[in-house]
């Protein structure tokens, strides 16, 4: 059942957004080489526990950290750890924020030092393909519109969408109906409607779209190797257009 938000809703969705968006900005400016995973987890709990909020991930499904911190040709649920950022890398870091009973849901891709022209022209494609769905968050279409929308930006580069793991409606739960997936068919799936919550977040890959998951059951990597890249951002579909509700 997709739920649509009351106005008193929405505003608690708006603060659990900027929360999370401020968590994302901070973590991002940590994301440099010789820093650990841990140390950016550590220090986005630290600050959205000072906003008063709690971090969605946080023990959700038995997701050990606070954060979701995923490296190269990891594509999510990257385990924040002891491992240290290297010259190079490119840092996929998934933040989410709960307040008083809504969620938050952003994520965003970082470089480290200087990074290859590859790295580089992926992470630029990545990041723009969420607006070209958002583009499509609008009352009247259809969620088929927002995931063709994306697939065929990504794929006019050569690069591939994950289809394992979709965008998804995000409320008083981390997810909810509708799932959002990041291809598909113009004109399928669910009416999009006024009062509407989803994040959108395409995964992009450099090669195939195959994804694998390691043993400790969360750390999803591309199959062959090669790199992946991630932007989300929450967006509430109203009358007047899509508005996000991720921004710092």
């Amino acid at each position: 059942m997709i739920v649509l938000k009351t106005k008193s809703e929405l505003a608690l969705m708006r603060i659990a957004g900027r929360i999370s968006a401020q968590a994302l900005k901070m973590a991002g400016q940590m994301v440099r080489p010789g820093v650990s995973t841990a140390q950016i987890d550590r220090e986005i709990n630290k600050f959205i526990i000072s906003q008063g909020a709690t971090p969605s991930f946080l023990g959700y499904g038995g997701f050990p950290a606070s954060a979701c911190i995923s490296l190269n040709d990891t594509v999510i649920h990257g385990i924040p750890g002891g491992r240290l950022i290297c010259e190079g890398d490119i840092v996929s870091i998934d933040v989410g924020a709960y307040y008083k009973g809504y969620h938050g849901d952003n994520a965003a891709t970082f470089p480290a030092g200087n990074i290859s022209s590859a790295a580089q022209a992926l992470m630029d494609a990545t990041v723009q393909s969420p607006y070209k769905g958002i583009a499509q968050a609008r009352v009247g279409n259809r969620v088929g519109d927002i995931s063709s929308a994306v697939q065929q930006y990504v794929e006019g580069f050569g690069y591939s969408v994950v289809r394992k793991y979709v965008g998804h409606g995000v409320g008083k739960d981390m997810h909810e109906s509708p799932e959002v997936p990041n291809f598909g068919k113009k004109g399928s799936g669910p009416r999009l409607v006024a009062g509407m919550t989803l994040a959108i977040e395409p995964m992009i890959n450099q090669g195939g779209h195959e994804v694998k998951v390691l043993s400790d059951g969360w750390t999803v990597l591309t199959a062959d190797g090669q790199l992946s890249a991630h932007f989300e951002q929450t967006v509430l579909i109203t009358e007047g257009g899509p508005i996000i509700l991720t921004e710092p």
